[in-house]
């Protein structure tokens, strides 16, 4: 999980939550929405950080509050995400993100500055992600099931892959461990971050933080 900027929201969203008994599930412009979403989060997952695409097939639109408790949330921008499919179609045990989620509650938004989600994130070196915060921790884990097997491999691969690429360079600078962060955490041309982006850039930030 990482932080989110939201962008503008699209126009048809605005123009649409203006008219009378406006609800999700009749908004009809629903590829923008995907296409808006899937931009700002660099086409990752907005939990597993895998990769997602803005088709029907190809991401899900995810209520951080959900519909059946907040909505009058329902439409608005800032309680929108792109979430991957999360397993959609399998045993419970082996869901996760949005789909695992449901109507369960999550204490963080990501896209939420004052959660400060990034803050609260670890990663171990074998995929395992955790947090500081006690009550998202369990969230982590029982709500979104971030710590699935399959993720966990995914994510230590990333890591792992990321190591590999620096084998032959030597200890890394500080300018050249923070030309790297900038390059993994940051939304490209191509308008894509790295799958599982995010356990390569807390590694960085360790080593930036250790580094003279």
């Amino acid at each position: 999980m990482r932080a989110i900027q939201k962008r503008a929201e699209p126009r048809s969203l605005t123009k649409y939550r203006a008219t009378i008994h406006a609800d999700f599930d009749n908004y009809q412009r629903k590829d923008e929405l995907r296409e808006s979403l899937s931009a700002e989060q660099g086409a990752v997952c907005c939990y597993c950080m895998q990769r997602i695409r803005p088709t029907v097939d190809g991401m899900k639109i995810e209520h951080w509050h959900c519909q059946t408790d907040f909505p009058d949330e329902q439409l608005d921008y800032r309680n929108l995400l792109g979430a991957c499919l999360g397993g959609q179609g399998k045993p419970p045990n082996l869901q996760h993100c949005d789909t695992r989620k449901g109507d369960q509650h999550l204490s963080r938004n990501p896209a939420n500055p004052a959660h400060q989600i990034e803050s609260l994130i670890a990663f171990l070196a074998d995929g395992t992600v955790e947090s500081s915060d006690t009550w998202l921790n369990v969230e982590l884990s029982s709500v979104l099931n971030l710590n699935l097997a399959m993720l966990k491999r995914n994510r230590k691969a990333a890591l792992d892959f990321f190591k590999q690429s620096l084998d032959g360079r030597g200890t890394l600078s500080k300018a050249e461990l923070q030309r790297e962060f900038a390059k993994w955490s940051s939304i490209g041309n191509g308008g894509r971050l790295e799958e599982y982006c995010q356990v390569v850039v807390y590694w960085i930030k360790k080593r930036i933080a250790r580094a003279p």
